[in-house]
């Protein structure tokens, strides 16, 4: 649990109680869950983690659920084998653990990441999920790699304001990723969907306002911003579909949401 000081602003939800369909492989500096796709089509996707790391059977259920319409599926380490954040820990030192953790340094596992899928899975058209801390690393990367065909960046952000609900989390400008602002992070490569949730404290909607804004001024390629109604942070991957009548046809909407873009743009 939070402590009363620092609540909680990213819950883990429900945890999964799932196996997965994929296996562990170690790709040069780091490991990685890996699902082959039933049909092989040459497309592969890089499912990026959020805090709660690489292992978070949700993630790994989300990755099996875009390999099993058509790509080949990779969830790698990005924290090099550092451990991810725990559920029941103190918020108030989450800002010094996160600094080890930069959204926006992991070039060199992209680059090991990308040589794998190309060469041991044959995948010719590459594109990016990532959920929270991960959705930040898929902003940076498609300003940066044109080489990923479509990106999905799930609640994660790359703007200035941090919101006033978790005061202890500034840290985000350089770790959790909040990018510089500047014209630049708003260059996108090629077509990206953000999704994001109306009650998200992480991310207030003045910061998916503005991203909107600055979109619209400088983007010069495809690109979404949809934001879903009554929704938090997490509902993406960290609800069951289960879990309400009312928040189910959200969490379904968004999963078709992001397999629909990667299938019209790959």
């Amino acid at each position: 649990m939070a402590n009363e000081a620092y609540p909680c602003p990213c819950d883990i939800g429900h945890r999964l109680e799932y196996g997965g369909l994929g296996r562990e492989v170690q790709v040069e500096h780091i490991k990685a869950y890996v699902t082959k796709s039933p049909v092989d089509a040459g497309k592969a996707v890089i499912v990026i983690q959020d805090i709660f790391g690489w292992q978070l059977p949700n993630t790994r259920y989300i990755a099996d659920m875009i390999s099993g319409n058509g790509y080949t599926t990779i969830v790698p380490d990005f924290f090099v084998g550092q451990e991810p954040w725990d559920p029941s820990g103190d918020w108030s030192i989450f800002p010094e653990w996160l600094k080890t953790r930069n959204a926006q340094k992991i070039d060199r596992e992209i680059s090991a990441i990308l040589k794998y899928l190309k060469q041991q899975c044959h995948a010719q058209k590459i594109g990016i999920v990532g959920f929270c801390w991960g959705g930040t690393a898929v902003h940076h990367l498609m300003m940066k790699y044109s080489e990923f065909r479509a990106g999905v960046s799930v609640y994660g952000t790359s703007q200035r304001d941090i919101p006033q609900a978790a005061p202890h989390l500034s840290i985000l400008s350089s770790g959790r990723g909040i990018v510089k602002d500047s014209e630049d992070i708003y260059n996108l490569k090629n077509p990206t969907l953000f999704i994001f949730a109306e009650n998200d404290v992480v991310i207030p909607l003045k910061d998916v306002s503005l991203l909107t804004q600055k979109l619209k001024e400088h983007c010069k390629v495809e690109y979404q911003i949809k934001t879903f109604s009554g929704q938090t942070h997490g509902f993406v991957h960290r609800k069951r579909e289960d879990c309400s009548p009312a928040d189910k046809p959200y969490i379904d909407e968004a999963r078709r949401n992001l397999i629909e873009w990667l299938n019209k743009y790959m």
